[in-house]
Parts: C-alpha cells; structure tokens; sequence
C-alpha cells in the first residue's frame, strides 16, 4: 500500500495561525503559575488570621482578600493569563491552545517547593510528569487533527443548556454538602467550571468575527461571567485547603479536558481528526486525570 502524500492536507488540517496561539497561551501559563502562588498566599494568610475555613471563605474572609498585596497581585496576574488565553483562542482551536496551561503545573511546583521548604516526594513527581505528559500528548495530537469552524445557534444552545445544569448541581452541592468539601471538590469543580468559561470565551470571539452578535451571544457573556464567578470562589477555597502546585494541577487537566470534550462532541473541532486520534485522546485523558488524584493523595502538603 502506497502513501498518497496528496491527499494528507485533505485528511489533516493544519492552520499556520495556530503557531501564532500556542506562544501566546504558554506566556499565559506563566502568569497562571504566578498568580497562583501569590493567590494562594494571600488565602493562607488570611485564614492564620481568622478562624478555619469551614464550608467556603465566608464574605469577611473574601474582603480581608483584597487587603493583601500578595493575593490581589496575584489576581492582576490571572488576568494577565486570561488576556492571554483569549488572545491565543483568538488564532487557534480551544483543543490546541487550552491544554497548554500544564505548563504553568510544572513551573508552580518548582515555585511552591522553594518557597515553602517543602521537597516534593516521588510519588507527587510521577503524578506531575502523568499530568503534564497526558495533556501534552493531548495537545500534540490535537495540533495536527484540530479545525476551527463556526458556532451555530443549535451548538450555543447545547452549550448554555449544559452550562445551567453544571451550575445547579454544583450549587445544590455547595449548599448542602460545603463542610464535607476537600480541596479536591473545588478543584474539580473549578476546572469545570473554568472548562466552560474556556468554552464561552471562544464561543463569543468566533460570533464576533462572523458579525453574529445578538442577545444568545449577550446570554453567553452572561454564562460566562456567572461560571467564572464560581469558579474562582472555589479556586480560593481550594487554596485555603490544599497546595497551589495541586490547584494548577486540578485547573490544568480538568479545564482543557472539559473545554475539549465540548470542542469535539459540540463544536466539531475534531471532524477532521483520524480514527487513531480518538484513542490517543482518550488515553492521553485518562493518563492526566490519573496524575491528579494522585497527587491530591501523595502531596506532602494535602490536608487530610
């Protein structure tokens, strides 16, 4: 059987405007991880001064916040990263750019283990190398088999749908369950929820370019907003009960994971891709996945 080399750009598509995000969406990860860490300790100071958290950052607990340098600097850098990270959805598909953030996993685990004294044991290495390993074959595969095509009505629809059932289940979930909460919930449910503003975000940059903007996409904003206000009070909740290289970690994979999964099955982002494509996405999930839990479980900084 001979390789008809003519008919390879018909089968994968590769768009020279995506190296133009990749660059962009690294120099995000870099803020991500900055940003983190100063987040994170403003929220430990916070709670030495005042009582436990318990149930989430109550609202004095979340003005004591924006007293400290340290965490409304790291807030100006996550803004950095988003900027970033909506300029790089601006050139590229959301399944090339959006798993590029496990960048920021490795350097945030450089980062905390300086400045925390505290060395990362064996175990937390391997569950950091099968984070950043899965999202990394993830994203090399999705580099040469992602399109970029425009978002229906019928798809904004689907996305606003599950969108609504995603904050009510996590909102039930908070107010009946909070003070059973380890950081590995608001992790999860912030890697979600983030998913989604990911999603959104680049929803609203493509309505924008085609001229569709009218009230669906002003309801889209909105659902952006509201999951992005979500998901960053359980992202300082997460601080308060667990490590910053373990919040990324959670952000990482969680989030690229579920703004993939809506740029496949949604969006078609991956109509083009090959048969083999699909398998190497799902290993590369599951590998990703794995490493989180892993390292919720071994970090020598996990709460118990």
């Amino acid at each position: 059987m001979t390789l008809d080399l003519i008919s390879l750009p018909v089968d994968i598509a590769i768009d020279p405007r995506q190296a133009i995000g990749i660059p962009i969406a690294l120099i995000g990860a870099v803020f991500l991880s900055l940003g983190a860490q100063f987040q994170h300790r403003g929220v430990t100071k916070v709670e030495a001064n005042t009582v436990a958290v318990t149930g989430g950052l109550n609202p004095r607990q979340l003005m004591l916040l924006l007293a400290r340098p340290s965490w409304v600097l790291g807030t100006v850098m996550l803004g950095l990263a988003i900027v970033f990270q909506l300029t790089s959805l601006f050139f590229a598909p959301i399944i090339v750019v959006q798993p590029l953030g496990a960048v920021a996993l490795v350097i945030t685990a450089i980062l905390n283990a300086r400045i925390s004294k505290v060395s990362l044991n064996r175990a937390s290495v391997i569950a950091i190398s099968m984070c950043v390993g899965g999202v990394g074959l993830f994203v090399t595969v999705a580099a040469f088999t992602a399109v970029d095509k425009p978002v229906t009505d019928a798809n904004l629809l689907t996305i606003l749908t599950v969108l609504g059932g995603v904050l009510v289940a996590f909102g039930l979930a908070f107010a009946f369950l909070r003070t059973r909460f380890q950081a590995i919930f608001y992790i999860i449910g912030a890697g979600v929820l983030y998913g989604f503003v990911a999603t959104l975000a680049k929803v609203v940059i493509n309505r924008t370019q085609y001229g569709n903007v009218e009230w669906l996409t002003l309801i889209c904003v909105a659902g952006l907003l509201l999951a992005a206000a979500l998901g960053a009070y359980f992202v300082q909740n997460a601080y308060a009960s667990g490590p910053p290289d373990l919040v990324i970690a959670g952000l990482t994979v969680v989030d690229p994971l579920v703004a993939v999964g809506i740029g496949i099955v949604v969006l078609g982002e991956a109509s083009q891709a090959p048969p083999w494509a699909a398998a190497a996405f799902l290993v590369a999930g599951v590998i990703a996945i794995w490493g989180v839990f892993l390292l919720s479980k071994h970090h020598p900084q996990t709460r118990p």
